[in-house]
């Protein structure tokens, strides 16, 4: 049962939660109406009324208060202003892409040298890099090899990026994090 519901709810927005105009069960509520007038605590009826004749929705703003807390407003408009802030908020915060360059234990210079390359350029572009060394197998018991690789590539980038976290062993892995620095 649950699985055809969620075939058929693919792709729909939830259904909205808001309690308002003739859903409203409470005798009592405390009124604000658009312009921040307050009605004070007055009856359902006289607040539906109200907002009736102003041709706006009354909306529950605060439905855990005693009385509840109710607002006169089109609430068509209320509802477009909250998603413009929430696309506007979305637009302005910053991603931060984590680029991963892998090693090995037993890496020939050359090929730290073209990983390293790698690493540079995504600092430069402004990228977070973590620098892994997989251990394999009896590398296991040697993390220290790991901690030895990252110790070797570290000078290679220091002119680039900060240290954000030293060579560090987690799991199968001895990690190193870079930032940018800052201009």
């Amino acid at each position: 049962m649950s699985r055809q519901n969620n075939r058929n709810n693919r792709g729909r927005k939830k259904p909205d939660d808001t309690v308002m105009n003739d859903k409203i069960r409470d005798r009592e509520l405390r009124v604000l109406g658009d312009d921040g007038e307050q009605f004070g605590i007055i009856s359902r009826d006289e607040a539906l009324q109200l907002a009736d004749d102003k041709g706006l929705d009354l909306v529950i703003m605060s439905p855990d208060a005693k009385p509840p807390v109710a607002k006169i407003m089109d609430y068509g408009k209320y509802k477009y202003e909250l998603e413009k802030k929430k696309k506007e908020a979305r637009k302005n915060q910053k991603t931060i892409d984590v680029k991963e360059v892998k090693f090995s234990c037993k890496i020939a210079d050359g090929d730290i040298a073209y990983k390293v390359k790698h690493a540079r350029e995504f600092l430069e572009a402004g990228k977070h890099v973590k620098l892994r060394v997989f251990l394999r197998g009896r590398e296991m018991a040697n993390p220290e090899w790991g901690v030895d690789v990252l110790n070797r590539v570290w000078p290679m980038l220091e002119d680039l990026g900060n240290l954000e976290q030293n060579a560090k062993r987690d799991g199968r892995y001895v990690n190193m994090y870079v930032t940018p620095i800052k201009k």
